[in-house]
C-alpha cells in the first residue's frame, strides 16, 4: 500500500522512467477563494456560478460535495439537494492571483512545473533548487508555504510519475498527502475502483462494470485486444494505468502549437443551458491564457467527447488575428451553437487558438490546460 508518510528512496537518475513527480491539487479551489475572502462563507456549503434556472456550479466547497453538490450540475438541482447553498459569482481576478502565489512557491523549488490548471500542476523535483532531496519532504514544505501565504489547502501526491502522483494527490483529500513509493505503483493501482482512473467518467465506468471492469486488478487481465476492441483510442492509456506506468516527462517549457484548456465534468451533460454556461467560463479561462502569453492566433477550435468516448471538433478560422476577447468569444459561441443539439451527452468541453504568430521566439511556454474545478 501507499505510504503517507516516508520518504520514497533516492531514485537513482539513470533509472529509465523513474523520477521524483510531485502533484499539487488545490482543495476546492474556487470556493476556497471565497471562504477564504468572505469570513461568512466559511464552514458553509458554497458553490461558484449562477443560481438563476438556467445557471450551472462550476465549483462547489465541500461543504456542498457532502450533500451531492456537484460541477456542471444544473443550479436548480444542486438547490434542490442543499436548500442552504450558497452561491457566489465567480472571481477570475482572485483565483488568478492565488494561483500565481502558488506557482511563485513551485518554482521556488524547481524550475520544472507543469501546471494543468490554475489550480493544480506537476513538478518533477528529481534536482530541486534547494538541493532537499526528499521529494516528500519538498511536497510537505510546498503545502506548508501555500497554508502560510494564501491562507488555503492544498493535497499532494508523490510518486515516481505523473499518473501515480495524480492519483496519490486524490487519495487524502481535503488537505492531505500520499507517497506511492517505487515497486508499490502496481499494487495500489489495483486496489481501486476504476472510477478512480483518471478520464473513466460514469458512462465508462459502466461500460466497464459490464465488461466484469471493477478495480484495477480487474482490468490488469484484460489484454490490448480486448480493451482496443471495447474502448478504441483510450485503451492504450488503460493498459498502461492498470500496470501503473508512465513515461511522460514533466514539460515545463515547449513550443507552443496553441493556446486552450478543457474541462472534464464529474457528470455528463447534455442541456443547452450547462453546454452554454461551461463554454461561458471557458472562454473566460482561456482568454486569460491568450492575454498572459500575449499569444495571436487565427483559428478557434471547439472540442467535445461524448460519454462514449469519441470526439467532434468544430474550428473556424479568419483571415486576421484574433485580438480581442469580443470576436473571441463570439466564434466560440457560434461554434458551439452550430453544434447543438448535440446527439448525446459530453463529458468535457474544450477551447482552443491556435494557428498562432510565433514571432522571433524559440521556445515558448506551454498554455495548454485542463480546468479541475471538481
Amino acid at each position: 500500500m501507499a505510504d503517507k508518510a516516508q520518504d520514497p528512496e533516492e531514485l537513482p537518475h539513470e533509472a529509465p522512467g523513474l523520477r521524483k513527480i510531485i502533484h499539487v491539487d488545490m482543495d476546492a479551489f474556487f470556493a476556497s477563494v471565497e471562504q477564504r475572502d468572505d469570513p461568512e462563507l466559511r464552514g458553509k456549503p458554497v458553490a461558484v456560478g449562477g443560481s438563476g434556472g438556467r445557471g450551472v456550479v462550476a465549483a462547489a466547497s465541500y461543504e456542498a460535495r457532502k450533500f451531492g453538490v456537484r460541477s456542471a450540475m444544473p443550479s436548480v438541482t444542486a438547490k434542490r439537494l442543499c436548500p442552504d447553498l450558497i452561491f457566489v459569482k465567480h472571481r477570475f481576478d482572485a483565483y488568478k492571483e492565488a494561483s500565481r502565489q502558488i506557482r511563485a512557491i513551485f518554482e521556488h523549488h524547481t524550475p520544472h512545473v507543469e501546471p494543468l490548471s490554475l489550480d493544480e500542476a506537476y513538478l518533477d523535483v528529481t534536482e530541486d533548487r534547494l538541493g532537499i532531496g526528499s521529494a516528500t519532504r519538498i511536497a510537505e514544505l510546498i503545502r506548508q508555504e501555500i497554508r502560510a501565504k494564501t491562507k488555503l489547502t492544498a493535497s499532494a501526491g508523490v510518486s515516481y510519475n505523473k499518473f501515480l502522483a495524480k492519483l496519490a494527490s486524490d487519495q487524502n483529500k481535503p488537505d492531505g498527502m500520499c507517497v506511492i513509493r517505487p515497486g508499490q505503483g502496481a499494487d495500489f493501482v489495483a486496489g481501486l475502483p476504476i472510477r478512480r482512473f483518471h478520464g473513466v467518467g460514469p458512462k465508462a465506468e459502466e461500460k466497464m462494470k459490464r465488461l466484469g471492469i471493477e478495480t484495477g486488478a480487474d482490468l490488469v487481465t484484460k489484454d490490448i485486444a480486448f480493451l482496443k476492441t471495447n474502448f478504441g483510442s483510450f485503451a492504450d492509456y488503460l493498459y498502461r494505468a492498470a500496470r501503473g506506468i508512465d513515461l511522460r516527462p514533466v514539460r515545463a517549457h515547449r513550443v507552443r502549437k496553441s493556446v486552450g484548456g478543457e474541462r472534464t465534468f464529474s457528470e455528463d451533460i447534455s442541456s443547452g443551458s450547462a453546454l452554454r454556461e461551461t463554454l461561458y467560463n471557458t472562454i473566460d479561462y482561456v482568454w486569460e491564457s491568450i492575454e498572459r502569453t500575449k499569444a495571436r492566433g487565427r483559428t478557434v477550435t471547439l472540442k467535445v467527447k461524448f460519454n462514449d468516448f469519441k470526439s467532434m471538433t468544430r474550428s473556424k478560422s479568419v483571415t486576421h488575428w484574433i485580438e480581442t476577447k469580443k470576436e473571441w468569444s463570439e466564434i466560440s459561441r457560434e461554434l458551439l451553437e452550430e453544434a447543438l443539439p448535440l446527439p448525446m451527452p459530453i463529458r468535457l468541453m474544450g477551447l482552443t487558438l491556435s494557428n498562432l504568430d510565433h514571432g522571433d521566439e524559440e521556445e515558448q511556454e506551454a498554455d495548454s490546460a485542463q480546468l479541475s474545478l471538481l
